[in-house]
């Protein structure tokens, strides 16, 4: 349908509504799959190279964009797309099915409050960047003198809060529930699942970063930005199956916890070597430590949460990994972009406030004008906008400069609070367990007191 459609409507229903269902039906069956088809030694590679699957392709979603758009057609993206489904349903026969489980009643009243509360939570976060955290910004919405975005983060947090008093209910009445709250009081499963929240924060905070530095700040190509992301695919595999491989009885928890120390190291090092003047080879030692990071996390992590309860709840699990691993993606695709908006419109305001060369009027018009909307631009796309709006020369090329400082500020702010989240996220990974799943010494469960 997508790579047919006629129009922009037809398109959408087919990109993201329909494959959007069918992913969020595919993920957690993957998880239960996998549970079903590997023993307990097997499970950290197999669960590595799914998760260093949905990584690479990430990685390598641009390059093979960028030269489908560039040589051929968008159509063809998604034309792919039914050859790779095709393929997969050819294959999916040689796979043992998960054990079927007895027909239950869907849980209608759980399902719209948990989908209502987490769509408060990633709309308001993904808003935060133009309507303001707390205060509204110029010409955002204004309620009871707070920006929308709190009020919907907070009421977010009470309709989840209801659907888990919800379920708590359904379980008293005998009834089948959409979630198991008992499920939560693992504590290993909610290491498992945090670690999962923080890995998927960090992967959408960086891909979205890194290619708006080397396709907006260094004007390289989709597919030349797609190379420069390649390196991250390489890391990232080795560590995913070499791990599990080579160090089948290595500690899970010294595994994630040197996985985020990986991914801090390539971020700041990033932010140390952005500079005005970088070029697009800089991105390749933080790629490099990115994937040894993230291949490092997804050799333990879907293993030790599916192995930390019963094979019959890997579902209920699957389904909480992906609801965590996507809340993770939008925070962090929100937080980089709000940062990086924030320090970049400081840093211009300031700029051309404090340079000589940009004249009274143009910097009082900046002042009223940039406050509320600015953009990350290029250089030539901003000095075109200069030259349409008649910005004397001297001017131009002032404004130019200060963009162009500003936008290395922003990213170096954005990327700052990425690798002070990689830091946390060592200190949450105290609850994963330090025994692989299945060793004589691993605990069955760890649920709190």
């Amino acid at each position: 349908m997508t790579a047919l459609s006629p129009s922009l409507a037809v398109l959408r229903l087919g990109w993201s509504f329909l494959e959007g269902v069918g992913a969020a039906l595919i993920l957690p069956a993957i998880v239960a799959l996998v549970a079903s088809n590997f023993d307990l030694a097997g499970r950290p590679r197999a669960y590595g190279l799914v998760a260093s699957a949905g990584a690479v392709a990430v990685a390598a979603g641009p390059l093979i964009g960028g030269l489908f758009t560039t040589y051929l057609s968008w159509r063809w993206v998604f034309a792919g797309e039914v050859l790779v489904v095709l393929t997969i349903l050819a294959m999916a026969r040689r796979m043992a099915d998960a054990p079927p489980e007895g027909r239950v009643r869907l849980d209608l009243v759980g399902t719209v409050l948990s989908a209502v509360g987490l769509a408060l939570i990633v709309y308001g976060v993904l808003r935060s960047g133009t309507w303001g955290f707390v205060r509204p910004k110029a010409d955002a919405p204004d309620w009871l003198g707070l920006s929308p975005v709190i009020w919907m983060i907070l009421g977010g947090g009470v309709v989840v809060w209801l659907f888990l008093a919800w379920e708590n209910r359904q379980l008293a009445r005998g009834a089948e529930p959409l979630v198991d709250p008992s499920m939560l009081r693992n504590s290993v499963l909610r290491g498992g699942l945090t670690a999962f929240f923080f890995q998927y924060l960090l992967q959408a905070g960086l891909f979205f970063a890194i290619p708006l530095f080397l396709s907006v700040a260094l004007g390289l190509s989709a597919v030349e930005t797609g190379v420069r992301l390649l390196p991250l695919s390489v890391t990232l595999l080795l560590a995913a199956v070499g791990v599990p491989r080579f160090l089948p009885d290595v500690s899970p928890r010294r595994v994630v916890q040197i996985g985020f120390l990986a991914l801090f190291a390539g971020i700041a090092i990033m932010v140390g070597a952005l500079d005005a003047g970088a070029g697009p080879e800089i991105v390749t030692w933080p790629m490099l430590l990115a994937g040894l990071g993230v291949g490092a996390l997804a050799s333990q992590l879907g293993s030790v949460t599916v192995s930390s309860v019963p094979d019959e709840q890997s579902g209920d699990v699957g389904g909480l990994q992906n609801t965590v691993m996507y809340l993770g993606a939008s925070i962090g695709t929100a937080l980089a972009g709000a940062v990086l908006i924030a320090a970049l419109s400081t840093t211009l305001l300031t700029g051309i406030e404090q340079n000589a060369a940009v004249s009274a009027e143009l910097k009082s018009k900046a002042t009223t004008q940039l406050s509320s909307n600015v953009s990350f631009v290029s250089d030539d796309q901003l000095q075109s906008a200069l030259d349409e709006a008649g910005v004397p020369p001297q001017s131009a090329d002032a404004v130019v400069q200060e963009n162009a400082t500003a936008r290395i500020d922003g990213l170096r702010s954005s990327l700052s609070v990425l690798a002070l989240i990689a830091l946390i996220a060592t200190f949450f990974s105290r609850r994963i367990p330090a025994v692989q799943p299945g060793s004589a010494t691993a605990p069955s469960s760890a649920e709190d007191p």
